[in-house]
């Protein structure tokens, strides 16, 4: 019997495209050649689908050099009818080559046009199976406006905002709001914290909105919280069985002012992950419960990494993210590996859960 074949989707369109592309290099590296065939796709910054190089060593996170899908003239020629399974590829000389029958696609695509439904609803109208979130729980939470307001509305809760447009007044609006400063600025469309600033007075706020603007039209200014940073995954079970919920893990600051780009995927100084984090059995039950709510609220489907605020009051969920960060040094692996699974072994439950949907 033929493996299975797997489209590895990464690169794309958005300011995390370079995290895309270093997540490709630790997927590529572990996942079951055994078990499966394996197509690596790149999408182009300016989005052009092109075969790439079945080479882990070429999309090495390098804090001098991040890894990126360059266009190298081949065009993927995705299924042309609902029902159709055949993956070609165009070569830079016009040959069009079959690829053989596709059987599932690994998006791991972060931001805009990748972990916003977008492609997601690409793949569902050709009918071809895909692992992790669908259109509705991608698009709702890459929003984190919307993401909010649905969380809300299920009893979860979140941290103080109000959400701003360019040329509104800001401060007005989170002075209107009751916002307690420091405040978090942020994209509402974005991930791995990019355009991102933390405000400590007003003084500092036109920067960081200009810094959030050149994300997204639609920026949020949050109540900063205090508390413990929390991070649990939650995967989708088969045959309708309950999602599962993974150990927490913690993101423990010390000199650095807040979990940003460079201290997630660069190895900066000044915060440490600690995986599992220690906390009561009892603590990391009603964790888990509440990581379960928010996934169930988004209507989630594959993976999710659920992340919290543990304050004063109770646990806060800052955000979810449908397509985290999975390079082997992310926290969403590493709260898995924690509880006994291996990077290839999620790897490999993320594609086998989408088998069995199709």
């Amino acid at each position: 019997m033929d493996k299975p074949a797997v489209a590895v989707l990464f690169g794309g369109r958005s300011s995390e495209h370079s995290i895309s592309s270093a997540t490709a290099g630790g997927v590529l590296r572990a996942i079951d050649r055994d078990r499966f065939r394996v197509v690596p796709v790149g999408l182009t910054r300016t989005g052009a689908f092109v075969l790439e190089d079945d080479d882990p060593d070429k999309f090495a996170l390098d804090p001098d050099r991040l890894p990126e899908v360059l266009d190298n003239g081949t065009r993927i020629l995705w299924p042309e009818a609902s029902g159709v399974r055949e993956l070609r590829v165009r070569r830079a000389d016009g040959a069009v080559e079959s690829l053989g029958e596709l059987d599932v696609v690994l998006p791991i695509l972060h931001g805009p046009h990748g972990e916003d439904g977008t492609i997601q609803g690409f793949f569902d109208t050709l009918d071809l199976p895909y692992a992790g979130g669908g259109v509705l729980d991608s698009a709702i939470c890459m929003d984190k406006h919307f993401m909010k307001i649905v969380l809300q509305a299920a009893g979860v809760p979140v941290a103080p905002w109000v959400t701003v447009r360019a040329g509104q007044d800001a401060a007005a609006a989170a002075a209107a709001a009751e916002l307690r400063l420091p405040w978090f600025v942020k994209p509402a469309r974005a991930g791995s914290s990019v355009g991102v600033s933390k405000v400590h007075d007003l003084g500092e706020l036109d920067d960081a909105l200009r810094v959030a603007f050149a994300e997204d039209d639609k920026v949020l200014i949050e109540e900063g919280l205090v508390g413990r940073e929390v991070e649990l995954g939650v995967l989708e079970s088969r045959a309708g069985a309950p999602a599962r919920v993974s150990l927490p893990g913690e993101i423990v600051l010390t000199t650095r002012e807040f979990y940003d780009f460079e201290g997630k995927y660069l190895g900066g100084d000044g915060v440490d992950v600690v995986c599992p984090a220690e906390m009561a059995d009892g603590d990391v039950c009603a964790l888990q419960q509440m990581a379960l709510r928010a996934f169930e609220a988004v209507d989630g489907r594959g993976l999710a990494r659920v992340d919290f605020f543990l304050t004063a009051d109770g646990p806060v969920v800052n955000e979810l993210n449908t397509m985290p960060g999975f390079t082997p040094i992310s926290m969403f692996p590493k709260v898995w590996i924690a509880g006994g699974m291996t990077y290839g072994e999620l790897i490999t439950d993320l594609v086998e859960t989408a088998l069995a949907r199709s």
